[in-house]
């Protein structure tokens, strides 16, 4: 036992030691703040698996193989003192006293659940084979580890029980606290003294070599989330799911010819890089990628192993700090992430819906690391899809996207009593129209119902009119921070220079931006998104739907309004409220809702190529509720849902914002303005 220990501790605390080194290869990253919050999260998610209850069957298997080394971690320990003492049982665990024999129950209870737990994966990955899982043979040969180590753990008891009832000259018989072990005794009571012996060493070696065998494969294997996917869920970020990191000193860095985002391997964050070690390769983010799902490259998993391998096959090279800074052709580790590891075309068919991260049990990030690699590539290569430079540009002349005159931005008003911020500066709501509202003539309409609805309800609200900007959304997602910061800047020098405190804004993009990410720039506001605003207006009985309308109405979830402010219920109320509406769910609804392809500047850009447009895709799940109305409360998904209507000549199918609905509901002539 002395050597099994000596051996194989040391060879796992070196390989440890090289996975520790790695690590802090990372750039800094602060997570030691909020303890109490950190401490809630951490056993929510890493101890009781919240996430993993959304997979009821696999959800249970993993808790029983999880709890099930909890609790067997003791079983171990108690055997590997065996080694030195026989009849050790550490002190208090002796079956014979109370606290031994509820142990020694809850040992074997846990052992036959690890037994069930490691069945189910075992039919999934044999038989059903599901695709998600990675190939190879690992999980099998881990899977097949653990159940060993339970039926040892049964054979061991068994012999045990046997040899140590014959030396007072009793026999075995079942009994409660022991249920598993006490059975497999009666079982073994035939059985000659040299064979129980026999019996009794294999059972007792197997288990404990097993246990150091595992150890020592865990910091090799996909495995090695057991140990890092607690501190993992305990370090991440608790800012806003929102809120992308802000480049400090933007201008400073071009001058000191620093890099702008991610472009090597080193110079992700350590949690990033603890994020790399932590995966389980399950498989459950790419199967809610929207890009992987209509076939383009990007695959999350597939986007986090590329990354981890590289880091694994240089770790060497990056723990001895061998940077390559200064040679015409740097060694591999050094080289660029984009190109050599990650094929471009990968990072540009983000949606950055955040379906992946949503799923991911261990909380893995992967918006920020490809949103980081696009910064490099846009900013310091000048690579990016060439629809982006078009949509740059009009930012930069126009503070829109489509480069339309600021002059135009109120005309979506025009009839509409409306007042400017200008005139009337002491009003309650700062209403923050968006670009699409303010241009698009699909758009416009939902910020007249918007506004004609607040009008109604005697909102004291104002515009900025040609002031507004766009809030830099696109060009932040798409990678492009130095001209994401000017339009922050200027945007808040403005709102701060009209003392706004509120603001409500029909788009989840500048709803996110205006209320996760301004503050950074001194922006901070009390900001709404207008169903929620509509929904408290029909509560206080401020709005009244009187027109019965006889629809079937499913209602999209935007991912900016849901997976990142976690706004479902608003909307879906102010629909139920209005009488004659029957409200319909699609199978992906809320937070797996699926994207509709116009997030993290996909609006403004060709799709990558794939077997399918994301925006059909999610039409063709949301037709499968035979609605007469798709309803959203987004101008992004309303272009993309109906352009994917028009795409399978659904025109008896009709796309309407929440407030069109509403206002259809309350106007006496029945009919959207």
């Amino acid at each position: 036992m002395t050597v099994l220990l000596l051996v194989s501790l040391g060879a796992f605390a070196r390989t440890a030691r090289r996975r520790w080194q790695l690590l802090r290869v990372g750039a800094p990253v602060r997570r030691w703040d909020r303890i109490g919050e950190r401490l809630a999260a951490t056993w929510g998610y890493a101890f009781a698996q919240k996430r993993m209850r959304r997979y009821p069957l696999a959800g249970v298997a993993h808790m029983f193989i999880f709890l099930g080394f909890v609790v067997l971690l003791l079983r171990s320990l108690i055997l590997f003192s065996r080694g030195f003492v026989p009849d050790s049982n550490l002190m208090f665990f002796d079956p014979a006293g109370s606290i031994g024999a509820v142990y020694a129950l809850l040992k074997d209870v846990f052992v036959v659940l690890v037994m069930l737990g490691t069945l189910v994966f075992f039919y999934y990955r044999l038989i059903v084979r599901l695709p998600r899982l990675s190939k190879g043979a690992e999980g099998v040969i881990i899977l097949g580890i653990i159940f060993v180590m339970m039926l040892a753990d049964v054979l061991y008891d068994g012999a045990w029980m046997n040899l140590a009832a014959r030396q007072t000259g009793g026999q075995t018989d079942f009994h409660g606290w022991e249920p598993v072990g006490s059975s497999a005794a009666v079982l073994m009571r035939g059985m000659s003294e040299g064979t129980l012996t026999a019996l009794a060493h294999a059972g007792f070696w197997t288990h404990t070599s097993l246990v150091l065998i595992f150890l020592n494969l865990l910091p090799r294997s996909k495995h090695f989330h057991i140990i890092t996917a607690v501190p993992n869920v305990f370090a991440q970020s608790l800012d806003p799911v929102g809120r992308l990191s802000t480049i400090e000193d933007i201008e400073g860095k071009l001058e000191r010819e620093e890099t702008l985002g991610i472009r090597r391997i080193n110079q992700f964050s350590w949690k990033s890089i603890l994020d790399f070690y932590t995966c389980t390769e399950c498989g459950r983010c790419s199967d809610h990628c929207p890009a992987t799902n209509t076939g383009k490259k990007l695959s999350p998993k597939h986007l986090t192993l590329d990354l981890r391998n590289f880091l694994y096959q240089h770790e060497s090279s990056l723990i001895t700090g061998s940077s390559g800074e200064a040679l015409e052709s740097p060694p591999e580790h050094a080289k660029d992430l984009a190109g050599v590891v990650i094929d471009p075309e990968v990072l540009w068919a983000c949606t950055t819906c955040r379906a992946c991260e949503t799923e991911c049990p261990v909380f893995i990030t992967y918006v920020d690391k490809i949103v980081d690699m696009r910064r490099y590539l846009v900013q310091e290569r000048g690579e990016f899809p060439a629809q982006w430079q078009t949509a740059f540009r009009s930012l930069e002349s126009s503070a829109n996207p489509w480069g339309f005159s600021p002059d135009d931005r109120g005309k979506w008003a025009d009839g509409l009593d409306v007042p400017l911020i200008g005139d009337k500066p002491t009003a309650e709501y700062l209403f923050w129209v968006g670009c699409a509202p303010s241009f698009d003539e699909r758009a416009k309409k939902t910020a007249r119902a918007t506004a004609q609805l607040m009008l109604a309800a005697g909102v004291d609200f104002a515009v900025l009119g040609s002031q507004e900007q766009c809030t830099g959304d696109p060009a932040r997602r798409a990678g492009n921070e130095f001209l994401f910061q000017t339009l922050a800047q200027a945007n808040c020098e403005t709102l701060n220079g009209h003392a706004v405190r509120k603001i409500v804004t029909t788009c989840p993009h500048c709803f996110n931006t205006l209320a996760n990410e301004y503050s950074d720039f001194g922006g901070k506001f009390e900001v709404i998104h207008h169903s929620v605003l509509l929904d408290q207006l029909v509560r206080e009985g401020r709005l009244k739907p009187v027109n019965r309308l006889d629809q079937r109405v499913v209602y999209h979830d935007s991912c900016y309004l849901g997976r990142y402010n976690e706004v479902y219920d608003p909307p879906r109320s102010v629909l139920a409220s209005i009488p004659g509406v029957t409200l319909v769910e699609a199978l992906e609804s809320r937070d797996r809702g699926m994207c509709c392809g116009a997030g993290g500047a996909q609006m403004f850009k060709e799709e990558e190529p794939g077997d399918e447009r994301v925006n059909r895709r999610r039409t063709d799940q949301l037709l499968t509720t035979t609605p007469d109305v798709i309803s959203s409360a987004c101008p992004f998904c309303m272009r993309m849902l109906t352009d994917g209507l028009a795409d399978r000549n659904r025109n008896d199918v009709v796309q309407l914002d929440v407030a069109e609905i509403l206002w259809n509901a309350i106007q006496t002539d029945g009919r959207a303005g």
